[in-house]
């Protein structure tokens, strides 16, 4: 073990893991640097200094909008998705009695709101999705009743990298007789695929800056103008009310500059990541085989590999890895303390053996091929070994 230690210090570690958090861009930090030494004021004072930093604020605001196709007062920053998730579902669910629909794959920050509010009298039901974790508009079809308030279905899943048919989805609630509110988590697909606020179709959607390399502790909600929302905190007129408190102008401006670059250099990206998750998993497929994909082959995100390794166990191959040098996951970071099988995997039908051998690996374009492949090698090097020792290997 000392010696395996050794080597893992020695070694660069290779970070696979963007899915959880990104490293942010430099660009982004550079722009963000005004706002602490220039910019410092609260952009809520009157003085000069509040006003310098409310047009560095609202310009965010307004790059935002423009980005994702929303109108600038549509946007609501807060400190991340899963402030903005909370704050949507409980803002826009109203009292109970009501009835709601979601899926079985959202992320935990979605999930456990839909739990609390089945706690205190709404009626909850979960869309079933097929293997390769997509939402079928028949089902929401036939899930829908005139009672239904809200639903809420992610554009791109955290685990499996794969796309739902939101635009669909929310066209279909929209001819009800009585429309209900749409939400959707959309952490995981901005700054990777086009997302257009107003052509989507909901009502609400969120996002995280730091899944996009931009700066932590920064979010927005993106909610239809007319739209009544019940705040979760009190105390300030920032934002409308909908999110009172002091706003914080450095992230806002870094997410918005992350997200204009993004924007500019997605085609160039996207390729990119196809290619680098073709040889990655060329690679494994080749010399750690059988490597059992989860989730779609093609259509969904590329920049997500979920990966079943059979005849090794998902927690001793993530402990082996990082004394390897490789940083992934078994799941979403927000429930990676957990040593349950994936829920996501579950509502798929994924086997007992794949279930239990998961491994989630997700690609940024700032990679190159050869650290991909070197990669790949040292998964091969872990999966054999353990495989041969199974356990025993710590």
């Amino acid at each position: 073990m000392r010696a395996v230690r050794t080597m893992h210090r020695s070694m660069k570690t290779i970070y696979l893991d963007h899915n959880a958090t990104t490293p942010l861009l430099p660009a982004a930090w550079e722009a963000m640097q005004p706002c602490f030494t220039e910019a410092y004021g609260n952009a809520a004072s009157a003085h000069h200094v509040g006003r310098r930093a409310r047009q560095a604020l609202e310009d965010a605001r307004e790059r935002t909008a423009a980005l994702l196709g929303a109108h600038a007062d549509e946007v609501i920053f807060t400190s991340g998705a899963t402030e903005a998730n909370n704050i949507a579902l409980f803002g826009l669910a109203g009292e109970p009695p009501g009835h709601l629909i979601t899926s079985p794959i959202e992320h935990p920050c979605v999930v456990e709101p839909f739990r609390r509010l089945e706690e205190v009298g709404f009626t909850v039901d979960n869309l079933p999705v097929d293997t390769e974790g997509v939402v079928s508009f028949q089902d929401l079809a036939t899930a829908l009743r005139p009672e239904t308030r809200l639903i809420s279905v992610m554009l791109a899943n955290h685990e499996t990298g794969a796309v739902q048919p939101v635009r669909e989805l929310a066209r279909l609630a929209s001819e009800s007789s009585l429309p209900p509110l749409f939400h959707c988590d959309a952490a995981q697909a901005i700054g990777k695929i086009p997302v257009h606020f107003h052509e989507l179709g909901v009502t609400a959607l969120t996002l995280s800056a730091h899944k996009f390399h931009g700066p932590k502790g920064i979010g927005a909600l993106l909610l239809r103008r007319g739209t009544k929302l019940r705040p979760l905190i009190w105390g300030g007129h920032q934002q409308q009310g909908r999110r009172p408190g002091t706003e914080p102008v450095a992230l806002a401006v870094g997410l918005a500059t992350a997200l204009d670059i993004c924007s500019r250099e997605h085609d160039a990206w996207w390729e990119k990541v196809r290619r680098l998750r073709r040889r990655f998993l060329q690679c494994l497929q080749a010399d750690a085989a059988p490597v059992i994909l989860n989730g779609p082959a093609e259509g969904g995100l590329p920049h997500t590999v979920n990966a079943s390794f059979p005849g090794c166990r998902a927690d001793s191959l993530l402990m082996n890895l990082d004394l390897a040098g490789v940083a992934c996951s078994t799941g979403s970071a927000c429930s990676s303390g957990s040593l349950l099988p994936s829920p996501v995997l579950r509502a798929m039908g994924v086997s007992a053996e794949c279930l239990h051998s998961a491994m989630r690996f997700s690609l940024s374009p700032l990679l190159t091929e050869e650290v991909v492949a070197e990669a790949a090698n040292r998964i091969t090097a872990v999966v054999r070994r353990v495989r041969q020792k199974g356990e025993s290997l710590h």
